[in-house]
């Protein structure tokens, strides 16, 4: 019962997913998080054509002022976007792109997660699709840095 509560606290999966992936990865951790992320990127990929109605314009400045950016993240309800998750969300993709100045919304989603090489920020949306059960998106971003045109 203790690995289900922890698998479920780090993956963010329901009681049931979490102790089905344990059983099929025979109690390793790491694998049954693999499991359920892989089922998450699935569940996300069936959610991409949903409509998305609601969300948040997020803006982030750095170096005291020196550069900002600044990104609309649509979901499909007033109550995802009013989430702790999606705020973080949108902070970790301000944040990339004040450090990585992306040509395009393309280009960000498959540019490495500044904070985890290991995932793009694609993988990460798809985390929180995973999470919440709703379509999110990024519509579009601007950035901006002293000196520069």
């Amino acid at each position: 019962m203790d690995k289900i509560k922890e698998l479920r606290v780090n993956t963010g999966a329901g009681v049931m997913d979490a102790k089905k992936a344990l059983e099929e990865a025979g109690g390793d951790m790491n694998k049954a998080a693999e499991i359920i992320r892989a089922k998450g990127l699935a569940k996300a990929e069936s959610k991409s054509n949903r409509e998305v109605n609601s969300g948040k314009v997020y803006c982030y400045t750095h170096g005291g002022g020196t550069s900002a950016s600044m990104v609309e993240v649509a979901c499909e309800t007033d109550f995802v976007a009013k989430t702790p998750e999606f705020e973080t969300l949108c902070k970790e993709i301000t944040l990339q792109i004040v450090s990585m100045n992306p040509e395009s919304v393309e280009v960000l989603l498959k540019q490495e997660y500044i904070r985890d090489g290991g995932k793009t920020i694609e993988e990460l949306v798809k985390e929180l699709i995973s999470k919440t059960g709703e379509n999110i998106q990024i519509v579009r971003f601007a950035r901006f840095k002293l000196g520069e045109e």
